[in-house]
């Protein structure tokens, strides 16, 4: 039931998000839009429900519990960037609007954006422990709960590797490409002539 549920709470994230859209920008009914967007939040809170009359009914604590948890912590961490990005994208092809702003791809601009994305893994992990350790607490010492621990190791290590990789953005920063004017300088059938013969000759030939 609850793997059933999360795949309900994802379709169902995805169908409000293309729907709220569509009414913003298609219908241009903006406060319907918005009212579609902000039920979105709604799906977690029953995931959450379901989740915790589940092993109130005396389910057994399982991957599936960690994984509702998990899920939930995504979204809260992750789910505001993603629902902007794709708002710019809709905003721009279908309501007429200016291109979305690209985040950079260079130098330290680069390495902080990559730290502000890793900042969302670092938020949904909490969100996840705390949401498993309050599991553990309901469940109590009656029943096994290595399966929701495990969740929270998973959850930091995740987050711990994302965490690496968005300091490598700060350690090596990505590079802008150079100019082509560069490798021209290197080659003098690219350099113009005045630069190659110098003014002497063309006064020269001028004469």
């Amino acid at each position: 039931m609850i793997v059933a549920l999360i795949v309900i709470c994802e379709v169902g994230f995805w169908v409000l998000l293309a729907a709220g859209l569509a009414t913003r920008y298609l219908l241009k009914m903006p406060r319907a839009g918005m009212a579609l967007l902000l039920c979105e939040p709604l799906l977690e809170v029953l995931l959450l429900v379901v989740s915790v009359i589940d092993l109130k009914n005396g389910a057994e604590p399982s991957w599936r519990h960690g994984l509702a948890a998990v899920y939930i912590g995504y979204t809260v961490g992750h789910g505001h960037r993603t629902v902007k990005w794709l708002d710019g994208h809709a905003a721009h092809r279908l309501g007429g609007g200016p291109p979305p702003q690209k985040p950079p791809q260079y130098g330290m601009a680069r390495a902080r954006h990559e730290g502000r994305v890793w900042l969302g893994s670092v938020v949904a992990a909490s969100v996840a422990s705390v949401l498993l350790l309050l599991a553990i607490w309901y469940v109590g010492d009656d029943g096994n709960t290595d399966g929701l621990r495990s969740w929270i190791f998973g959850a930091w290590r995740a987050a711990g590797i994302h965490g690496l990789i968005a300091l490598t953005y700060a350690i090596w920063p990505k590079k802008a490409p150079q100019a082509d004017s560069a490798v021209a300088a290197r080659d003098p059938e690219h350099v113009p002539d005045l630069l190659v013969r110098g003014p002497g000759k063309d006064e020269e030939q001028v004469r």
